[in-house]
């Protein structure tokens, strides 16, 4: 039985992991440059954009954390989306391959707070696809 909806599923998922990935990656390159941060909430000449320097501190700070927990979270997800890409492959563990895409779909939803979520549908629907479709029998007499 081949596994091609699965495969592509799971390669979409991976892609999207790897566009949240660049985006904790951004975070973090935000994080580190503090002056192009500064300048743009300062530049606005709006006064209601104005932070105090605690406030800015404290954003900075969350900016960083929020960019490595995306990125490491998307990085596991994107390894094991192939982990379970190779176990279709040739049809040799369809069942521990559903698990590992249902997992690692809700747990990366959970981790990122629903940032994850829309590639972890595509994970969670090829990982029930893998649990569900069964090969076919072939009668032989």
């Amino acid at each position: 039985m081949k596994r091609t909806v699965e495969t592509v599923l799971g390669i979409m998922g991976a892609l999207g992991y790897a566009f949240m990935a660049a985006l904790g990656g951004f975070m973090i390159w935000m994080q580190n440059n503090r002056d192009i941060m500064e300048e743009t909430m300062t530049g606005t000449g709006d006064p209601t954009t104005d932070l105090t320097m605690e406030e800015f501190e404290g954003m900075i700070d969350i900016l960083g954390t929020g960019g490595w927990v995306l990125l490491a979270s998307a990085i596991a997800a994107i390894v094991l989306g192939i982990v379970a890409m190779v176990l279709l492959k040739g049809n040799k563990k369809p069942v521990f391959a559903g698990i590992i895409f249902i997992a690692t779909a809700v747990i990366v939803a959970i981790i990122t707070t629903g940032v994850g979520i829309i590639a972890g549908i595509f994970y969670l629907i090829a990982g029930i696809m893998c649990l569900v479709r069964k090969p076919q029998r072939t009668l032989e007499m």
